[in-house]
């Protein structure tokens, strides 16, 4: 495991932070843990959206191809089900 240390923290931001640990019922150590590690998993999910924006992963259907398959199951399962067409 690594240290990491945090200098100049001004008092009241200390205190902040504390409060906010206490409210969780964790030592400001382990919260501080937690609110570090949860911004890397933000990150990290922010990277993989990103990647899915610019279609380097991911389908490569069309908003209309999806938008057609979902209709086709859709149809599908209502006739399974006996659900009467719109308009009928």
């Amino acid at each position: 495991m690594v240290a990491l240390q945090i200098r100049d923290v001004p008092e009241d931001l200390r205190d902040r932070l504390s409060e906010l640990a206490r409210q969780r019922g964790q030592s400001l150590q382990a919260y501080l843990f937690d609110v570090i590690r949860d911004e890397a998993r933000r990150q990290d999910n922010l990277a993989v959206l990103d990647r899915f924006g610019h279609r380097r992963y991911g389908s490569r259907l069309t908003p209309a191809d999806i938008g057609d398959a979902l209709g086709a199951a859709r149809d599908q399962r209502d006739a399974e089900l006996g659900v009467p067409e719109a308009g009928e």
